[in-house]
């Protein structure tokens, strides 16, 4: 199949029931970039001082921002040359064949479809300390079906409600930063800032390590912005644009909340607990005042905007895959009057709800269940981020022709930069994780059965991974 007849397939019908409709814009791009990340400043990231204390947690955190800086300058570039809802996978599967497209998409499809269960549980249990007559996991329940009837009833819609939610989230955690800064001292960020001691050791290490996958939930699924790239109008300046202001924003909001945070009282009350602004805006409110009510409520915009923007992410890659042949092909039904991939969405939503109420069912070890799901979905993201900037020096190599409307700058150092820090990571979290990243290579061993037993076999279908916009 030729370059032109995979991208006139990219705008029809390939018997998917429908086509996605091309109506965002770079605004909206950079709504879906920020949500889809912005609940990892709410909560989850805390989970890192109960690892390596607040110095080490800080020294992660650089490592981690640089890696991801790095990384969506460069994946920037495989976006706009390769436009598709696939994402990572149709970059993978251009570069490395069925093969490569299937490590990087189902390892995108563990990142987006695990993601969501430990936001949603957060959703529940900001709702549940408002009213504590509702279960955290019903709360949880009912927000995954509220955003997935969202998600279906259109994706103007939907990103438009996300770019809302989003900017409020972002004024939410400005306006967090500012009531917090008074009541700052270094000596409450400094004290025990090692892992639970004043002085940096050797014995700082591990927990240094170990706090990874809760550094990279600050940043976790902005590359979900590349599979709304099929939606985009424009999208070659569109996405560069969405991605470097998204990077910037959730890099400042980072650091702002971690250090606020930590500097407004003891941290340590602050650490493997799920909804750690409240108790910091506690240190210098009522907790039973209006002020606090309040910010608990606006809190669930963030929430809401990383749930809403995640379920849009996780449709459109089993939407891909299962173009592809690697999930059943009636999962890539398109709904043919909203233009929504439907099916994907309910699809991967009843895998998630699943998930909340698996605390006794998945061998996540002596985590806590979130703490084990977002773990979990960091493996997921990083083995896509590896085979991500793999595909870049590939496709550089073998298609050195491609348009390319969007180039990695200062090439190759930057790529190589995330590669070695995305591969130093991925080491670190198996170490500190054997038994989840035993999980992840076994659902990823039982998504290849999936595919081998059911999924249809030969080239892709039209609107596969060579499609261009």
């Amino acid at each position: 199949m030729s370059h032109e007849d995979d991208a006139a397939g990219s705008s029809r019908d390939s018997g998917t029931g429908g086509t996605l409709k091309k109506s965002l814009n770079g605004l909206h791009l950079w709504g879906i970039a920020v949500g889809q990340v912005i609940a990892g400043d709410y909560f989850g990231w805390s989970y890192g001082w109960a690892d390596a204390g607040t110095l080490g947690f800080l020294l992660t955190t650089i490592f981690v921002a640089v890696m991801y800086t790095t990384f969506i300058f460069s994946f920037t570039e495989l976006t706009t040359a390769v436009p598709h809802a696939g994402g990572p996978f149709a970059y993978s599967h251009r570069a490395f064949g069925p093969a490569g497209g299937f490590i990087s998409g189902f390892a995108t499809l563990v990142e987006f479809v695990f993601a969501p269960p430990a936001t949603a549980l957060a959703i529940g249990t900001y709702l549940n300390v408002q009213f504590p007559w509702l279960d955290p996991k019903m709360g949880a329940t009912g927000s995954y079906l509220l955003f997935m009837a969202l998600n279906i009833s259109g994706v103007t819609i939907a990103a438009t409600f996300e770019l809302i939610v989003t900017a409020v989230a972002v004024l939410t955690l400005l306006a967090f930063m500012g009531v917090l800064a008074p009541a700052f001292s270094w000596g409450n960020f400094l004290a025990h800032g090692w892992a639970g001691a004043d002085r940096f050791s050797a014995s700082s290490l591990p927990g240094i390590a170990a706090a990874i996958p809760f550094a990279i939930w600050f940043f976790l699924a902005i590359e979900g912005t590349a599979m709304a790239a099929e939606e985009t109008k424009n999208p070659e300046k569109a996405i560069p644009r969405a991605y470097i202001a998204g990077i910037l924003t959730l890099v400042v909001l980072a650091f702002g909340t971690m250090a606020v945070a930590g500097g407004a009282g003891d941290w340590r009350t602050l650490a493997n607990v799920n909804d750690p602004l409240p108790l910091a805006l506690g240190m210098v409110w009522d907790t039973r005042g209006a002020w606090l009510n309040t910010f608990v409520l606006l809190s669930l915009c963030g929430l809401i905007a990383s749930l809403h923007g995640l379920i849009i992410g996780y449709s459109r890659q089993i939407l891909a895959l299962s173009r592809a042949g690697f999930l059943p092909h009636a999962l890539a039904r398109v709904n043919s009057r909203r233009q929504t991939p439907h099916r994907a969405i309910i699809a991967g939503g009843a895998v998630g709800i699943l998930v909340i109420y698996a605390d006794d069912l998945l061998p996540l070890g002596e985590d806590p269940l979130m703490a084990g799901v977002v773990t979990l979905s960091v493996f997921g993201a990083i083995v896509m981020y590896i085979a991500s900037m793999a595909s870049l020096f590939r496709l550089r190599r073998r298609e050195p022709a491609l348009a390319r409307p969007f180039k990695a700058p200062l090439y190759p150092f930057f790529p190589m930069i995330a590669l070695g820090g995305a591969s130093v990571c991925l080491v670190m979290m198996i170490c500190n994780h054997p038994r989840i990243f035993g999980l992840f290579a076994a659902l990823l061993a039982g998504a290849w059965l999936l595919y081998r037993v059911t999924a249809r076999h030969g080239p892709p279908c039209s609107g596969g991974p060579h499609a261009r916009s």
